[in-house]
């Protein structure tokens, strides 16, 4: 039997709008809701339990009015020193990771904050065109809705930071003992100098490499501008 091509175009187009609006529905939610599971912590979990290990889980969502502007500014000047300039994309990056990858045949980021965040709340991580393409919608979706104050609040609630350890919060208790809006310069800048690989790079064991780029993040920490748009 022949589905008419009435009916096809129209069940089509339920279904583009159905995955259009789901994650604008997930992004609204989340506008206020505290994210408390997401893809990567889910994964991380079946991991543990595939290899007979304990599953290891350490987060505490706190919001960003108890967050110290130390470690804002450090995973700024990191991550995305743009972050209170762009849109959600660093085109310039984007070009210079492209072709970083292209003359080592390394995979090279050039991911914001936003994309990030995007990625961590959504979507799982796998490498592939179809979620960059998802990512770039919700990255869209979460600087249209979320704008940039809970875009780095959610971030830094959910961004994984050691082995079961997710958030600011649960990394200022376990490596210095105290609350996320207790963080210095000091150890805002040893966090953030881990992030590119936090299972690899330990903020309680840092390497020379850890330490030198705790340096250079807290040497450029004082140039961030418009730091204010994320903190007021």
């Amino acid at each position: 039997m022949r589905i008419p091509f009435r009916l096809l175009f129209r069940i089509s187009v339920w279904i583009i709008a159905l995955a259009m609006l789901v994650p604008v529905a997930q992004v609204v939610r989340y506008k206020y809701a505290t994210v408390r599971i997401t893809p990567l912590i889910a994964i991380r979990a079946a991991q543990s339990v595939a290899n007979g290990q304990s599953v290891v889980y350490a987060k505490q969502w706190v919001p960003i009015s108890e967050i110290s502007p130390n470690a804002i500014r450090a995973v700024i000047t990191s991550e995305d020193n743009l972050f209170v300039k762009h849109h959600g994309f660093d085109f310039e990056a984007i070009k210079t990771a492209k072709e970083i990858t292209q003359r080592t045949h390394r995979l090279h980021g050039g991911s914001t904050i936003s994309q990030q965040c995007a990625k961590n709340v959504f979507l799982p991580h796998v490498k592939s065109y179809v979620r960059k393409v998802v990512e770039a919608y919700y990255t869209v979706l979460i600087e249209l809705i979320w704008g940039k104050q809970r875009i780095m609040e959610v971030y830094l609630n959910v961004i994984e930071m050691g082995d079961g350890v997710y958030g600011i919060e649960a990394a200022a208790q376990k490596y210095f003992h105290c609350h996320a809006s207790q963080l210095t310069a000091e150890q805002s800048a040893l966090i953030a100098a881990c992030l590119p690989n936090p299972r690899k790079y330990k903020v309680d064991a840092p390497s020379d490499y850890v330490r030198k780029r705790q340096k250079t993040i807290l040497e450029l920490m004082p140039k961030m501008k418009r730091f204010d748009l994320v903190v007021q």
